[in-house]
């Protein structure tokens, strides 16, 4: 099990640096786009929490206007279904606050691309439970001390098994079995199953 925490390690360098170089063009590309289609910083950065309980700030391309903040707080006023919705899943369905080019990066899974930066940082790896904002800690009870003793993954079981259509509880299950379970052939299955989702 140590040998093969080396091995992820290594593989989570080495992936990260040759995606990164590979795809440079593609990341001035989505650059562009994002600076032409709203005002505001290209990348998106979130304090997320990570391995052994350190917080981290997670990297994606920046998918909303720059008063999402304030658009979120006037939905949550106004709409005590979408208040619901929000307080289970921490997303809104047709969220107002995404930007039309955010729509195709999330769909994508693009938005997320930046996230092999904080791999080669050491803060995330390619495959592992989801990275939780402070706010879902709570949701995790006594599973939580478990889930943080590996690094969160760009992709991960609950990204090739549902993504968004899951209920908070199954992501939550999906994670605690990752973490009690991984190993290399569930990587690799992961993996190949994550190229499978982003294309079809």
């Amino acid at each position: 099990f140590k040998f093969y925490k080396l091995i992820k390690n290594l593989f989570d360098l080495l992936f990260s640096l040759s995606f990164l170089i590979a795809f440079l063009p593609l990341f001035l590309i989505i650059s562009l786009l994002i600076k032409l289609s709203s005002r505001g910083p290209i990348f998106f950065q979130q304090k997320r929490i990570g391995k052994n309980n350190i917080p981290f700030k997670c990297i994606k391309f920046r998918t909303m206007y720059p008063e999402a903040q304030d658009i979120l707080e006037n939905l949550l006023m106004k709409d005590i279904l979408i208040k619901k919705e929000f307080e289970e899943t921490h997303k809104i369905k047709n969220d107002p606050r995404i930007t039309t080019i955010g729509k195709l990066l999330r769909k994508t899974s693009l938005d997320e691309l930046p996230q092999f930066i904080n791999v080669l940082r050491g803060e995330m790896s390619i495959i592992g439970p989801r990275p939780i904002v402070k706010d879902e800690k709570k949701k995790y009870g006594k599973h939580l001390k478990k889930v943080l003793l590996i690094k969160p993954g760009i992709t991960g079981l609950w990204q090739v098994s549902g993504r968004n259509n899951l209920s908070y509880k199954r992501r939550v299950m999906l994670d605690i079995h990752y973490v009690e379970n991984y190993n290399l052939l569930m990587d690799l299955r992961i993996l190949l199953r994550t190229f499978g989702v982003i294309l079809f």
